[in-house]
């Protein structure tokens, strides 16, 4: 399915797998990307059928290479820029997400394209991947989050040094200060295993899934207190759930669990 010339979606099971299509311009972001990928995610989030959702770029190039610079806006104020970033974004979009989202990484990731990738749950990346944030060389800064996600997900001192310098890494270095979770061994298991990662997570209880995402992501907005306050609330509402009973039936019958998400 198409939701426009920039996006695919395309439902695999229990998993949406959303493709940045700009394959000749290395899928850099413009207005398709911006509204599609709205769209693929409102649409999955909407599905019952949809546990977890994958979001790669096509073409052998890359996942993203940004924003794209060749799109043209005409002259804006400060204010009327301003006022358009803060209108809801696809950055808005994947936040809210209460699905699992990973992205599936290779080649370029770079500025806008990082900024998507961090914005997701969990990033698996291919070797032959690139991370940059060259933003402040252009006379900007990163404007989709690369400021505030980055040093919350691999510490002050190291997102400093990526977005001061601009320098690129490498997808081993990206494992290594934690930019990304995983790494597989070849670019042609990039698929296979986001697929097994996706469907891992698909097999868990999707109510279950939900609530641990939206804890710990919601205790990095909160201090200690209210974060472990958040968790036992959640922890206590799934006591009473069909698949957390389904679950506790299966493991003594020693057979697999079917869970409803009820």
């Amino acid at each position: 399915m198409i939701m426009n010339n920039a996006i695919k979606y395309e439902q695999r099971g229990t998993v949406a797998w959303i493709t940045l299509n700009r394959p000749d311009q290395i899928n850099a972001v413009n207005d398709g990307i911006r509204n599609g990928l709205v769209q693929a995610l409102d649409q999955a989030e909407t599905d019952d059928a949809v546990r977890a959702i994958v979001l790669t770029g096509a073409g052998p190039r890359g996942f993203c290479a940004g924003a794209d610079i060749k799109e043209s806006r005409g002259p804006e104020t400060p204010v009327e820029a301003r006022r358009r970033m803060l209108r809801n974004t696809h950055f808005d979009a994947l936040e809210r997400a209460t699905k699992p989202v990973i992205a599936a990484i290779h080649g370029v990731c770079m500025g806008g394209g990082f900024e998507i990738a961090l914005a997701c749950d969990i990033r698996i990346a291919s070797p032959d991947a690139v991370f940059a944030l060259p933003e402040t060389g252009l006379g900007i800064i990163p404007g989709g989050g690369g400021t505030q996600r980055l040093p919350r997900i691999v510490g002050l001192g190291r997102a400093l040094d990526l977005i001061l310098t601009g320098d690129r890494i490498d997808a081993q270095e990206a494992l290594r200060i934690g930019a990304i979770s995983r790494l597989v061994t070849d670019n042609a298991q990039l698929i296979p295993e986001t697929e097994k990662l996706a469907q891992r997570i698909c097999g868990k209880p999707p109510t279950a899934t939900a609530y641990a995402k939206e804890s710990a992501r919601g205790g990095m907005e909160i201090d200690l207190k209210a974060g472990l306050q958040l968790e036992k609330t959640l922890f206590t509402m799934l006591l009473t759930t069909e698949d957390r009973r389904e679950a506790s039936t299966a493991f003594k019958e020693k057979r697999i669990p079917v869970f409803t998400g009820r």
